[in-house]
């Protein structure tokens, strides 16, 4: 099973009353999009391990930099 960022979520067309569900893998992100949620204090630490393990998988090399207060 692929690995989820967010809850999924449905979508519901007013026109056509149709609904559409609207799934968030880490597969499907972009690199800048990963490393923006993994630098955001609001992402749980759950999601920021799989973010890491994502970016691990793609073979890109994270460099920790200490904030600066």
């Amino acid at each position: 099973m692929p690995i989820k960022l967010k809850p999924s979520v449905k979508r519901v067309d007013r026109a056509t009353k149709k609904v559409t569900i609207e799934h968030t893998y880490a597969r499907s992100q972009s690199k800048e999009a990963l490393f923006e949620m993994l630098n955001n204090n609001n992402t749980k630490p759950k999601v920021k391990q799989k973010i890491r393990n994502e970016l691990i998988r793609r073979g890109v090399k994270i460099e920790w930099v200490p904030k600066d207060s």
